[in-house]
């Protein structure tokens, strides 16, 4: 399975969300690289669309290695055995650093914070690894009383589906697989970072 770029993961994606268009849902999708993603899966179903704004804590010594997530609203996750190795003042320091650049985020992207309060709150991310952000992203959602939520995200490693699975009403993919490439981008022909500009171009394209 390849994706010619994001666009052509949430073209597909939306697809197999059928299923939820004509109900009341909202669509939630994680910045950067889920948002055209999620333009897709919102105006397919006619969704209002918002941000969940995650950030990934990466190891001291390897920043691309996560060991944990923290979201704008809810608490912070951990590789517990991770960060019992790690110098507390870093992770301290590491975090507030982290929640000044959500902040940011928030105040460059804006958006209406719209409320998911008794309504199916589908989450959208373009790929998903070791699942911090993603279950950070839930634990934010889940405290705005959705009626379901929904993990919609093109590849996910089979285990990492049935971990989700524990926490979320259903997970969407195109594919699950049991022989994960241990990146996101290596299933996608296309896979630069978007800057703020182009997130924000893409977000007023719903």
């Amino acid at each position: 399975m390849m994706f010619k770029n994001r666009q052509d993961a949430g073209v597909q994606l939306a697809k197999k969300l059928e299923h939820y268009q004509n109900q009341d849902v909202v669509v939630f999708t994680l910045p950067r690289g889920g948002v055209p993603l999620g333009v897709e899966v919102a105006k397919h179903l006619h969704a209002p669309l918002d941000l969940i704004i995650t950030r990934k804590i990466g190891h001291p010594l390897n920043p691309e290695y996560a060991i944990g997530a923290i979201s704008e609203h809810g608490r912070t996750l951990y590789n517990e055995l991770e960060i019992a190795k790690v110098d507390p003042t870093w992770l301290n320091n590491e975090e507030a650093r982290l929640m000044n650049e959500i902040k940011r985020r928030r105040y460059k992207y804006g958006t209406n914070l719209v409320s998911a309060n008794g309504k199916t709150a589908i989450i959208v991310d373009d790929g998903i690894a070791t699942g911090f952000t993603m279950r950070a992203a839930i634990n934010d959602v889940k405290k705005d009383n959705p009626s379901h939520i929904v993990v919609a995200i093109p590849v996910v490693p089979e285990r990492m589906a049935q971990q989700l699975e524990t926490l979320v009403d259903a997970v969407i993919s195109i594919e699950r697989t049991r022989a994960y490439r241990g990146s996101v981008g290596s299933y996608y022909h296309e896979f630069e970072q978007l800057t703020d500009s182009e997130l924000l171009e893409q977000l007023a394209l719903k």
